[in-house]
């Protein structure tokens, strides 16, 4: 049977992935460092599957990686291992660079030398897959995509990062052999995401009657992704993707901040009414901008449909209104991840 490890498999994207290979019955070790954004309440429903190892621990450890890479002997990698939130990286890049550049060089050094030792037929068949993000790219003016070629040009120290990880894993490629895929997607939204997000920060506050706070005008751009149209990607790109190659992922669904805002207050009106009748849409406030704010993205995923046949099959509005129902409906889990030391206080301010 075939063996996948999932690095960052307790994360937002990463949980969702390996609950999707929990109902296919594939054999996951889930290797995740259960930092602040890493939570094992999302994985609760596989807990006690035999399809499905947890080992706590990071992708900066060689040792631990030798083992599980002998121990289990994946046929395919996939890396979801990040620090994540840009607001974070502004405020302490260092992690960044610890998790996304350091951490996938250990990664990727510690595969080689497995993949080397494979036998030859396996060593064939096996694949890394490096999940990046659009944030690579820099920003769009009001016109255009990106694309696979588009030149890197990263903003801030969280994109950054994301951009050396990702050369790195081309230079594996290039210089090895190592047979890697690379996907970049455009923004993510669902289930089980972290609440120093746009959209479950908005859900969370609003429910609780605090501001709703939105940088600068809300006239930034961004292409939002529904999360289990992102994970059936990479899921495809898997299992059919060319070694080498890189395979843009988007929603086709642009929205500025301040339209994803007044759709989640309307979806929150009809489906939980504040007491006074009052809409949400009276707690947005407007906040000093981020530093560096980058005005739009926008991705072109024609490869991937073309070559792969994949498509996003939510909306954004049949995708959030999925999220929201979702928050509502799982309140405890809301709790738990707000018990820590994130509080939903401004992060990123460069004071």
């Amino acid at each position: 049977m075939k063996t996948v490890l999932v690095t960052g498999g307790a994360g937002f994207i990463g949980g969702n992935f390996v609950l999707r290979l929990g109902r296919d019955a594939t054999l996951t070790i889930n290797l995740d460092a259960l930092t602040y954004a890493g939570n094992l309440d999302t994985l609760s429903s596989i807990k006690d599957s035999s399809f499905h190892t947890f080992i706590n621990g990071s992708i900066t450890d060689a040792k631990l990686l030798t083992r599980i890479l002998t121990e289990h002997r994946p046929s395919a990698i996939v890396n979801f291992a990040a620090e994540s939130h840009v607001d974070r990286s502004i405020d302490s890049p260092e992690a960044f660079i610890q998790t996304n550049v350091l951490g996938t060089f250990q990664l990727l050094e510690e595969t080689r030398k497995y993949w080397r030792s494979l036998p030859e037929a396996e060593k064939k068949a096996f694949r890394f897959l490096h999940v990046s993000t659009d944030e690579v790219y820099g920003s769009l003016g009001p016109t255009g995509k990106f694309t696979e070629t588009t030149p890197y040009q990263p903003n801030s120290p969280y994109s950054a990062s994301k951009a050396g990880s990702d050369h790195l894993v081309r230079a594996y490629f290039h210089t090895y052999g190592l047979p890697v895929l690379t996907t970049n997607c455009s923004n993510n939204y669902g289930p089980f995401q972290f609440p120093e997000k746009l959209i479950p920060l908005m859900i969370m506050n609003a429910l609780k009657g605090k501001p709703l706070p939105i940088y600068g005008t809300g006239t930034n751009v961004r292409d939002w992704l529904f999360v289990e149209d992102h994970c059936r990607a990479i899921e495809r790109v898997l299992e059919a993707g060319t070694p080498g190659e890189v395979y843009n992922v988007g929603g086709n669904n642009e929205k500025t901040n301040l339209e994803v805002v007044h759709t989640l207050c309307d979806l929150l009106d009809e489906l939980r009414p504040k007491g006074d009748g009052q809409s949400y849409r009276d707690l947005i406030t407007y906040v000093t901008d981020r530093p560096g704010h980058d005005m739009r993205y926008a991705i072109d995923a024609t490869k991937i449909k073309n070559t792969l046949g994949w498509e996003p099959q939510e909306t954004f509005e049949t995708g959030l209104r999925k999220t929201v129902q979702w928050y509502l409906d799982n309140d405890t889990w809301c709790q738990r991840v707000m018990d820590g030391s994130y509080r939903g206080e401004r992060l990123g301010s460069a004071d």
